[in-house]
């Protein structure tokens, strides 16, 4: 079961995290974002998770697909809330 405040928290999270990394010169900087939110992934509700990636294994953990995965992630979250 996925709960409110879980939802919540994510989308708080990957929120900030997106807003800082698609404003962001600083590949240092989006290299820790990447951390942050892989470190964050592994601990998600696995439901949640698995409702974001739709199968997709590598959601949010590929840095080639990283900036357009933390985008369908703020937007799935936000039809959730």
């Amino acid at each position: 079961m996925i709960s409110k405040d879980g939802i919540e928290a994510a989308y708080c999270f990957i929120h900030q995290k997106y807003r800082v990394y698609a404003h962001s010169n600083s590949e240092t900087q989006k290299d820790e974002i990447e951390y942050a939110i892989s470190s964050f992934v592994e601990q998600m509700n696995p439901e949640l998770y698995a409702k974001l990636s739709q199968g997709n294994r590598d959601f949010l953990l590929s840095h080639a697909t990283f900036a357009a995965d933390m985008e369908r992630a703020e937007a799935v979250l936000e039809t959730l809330l």
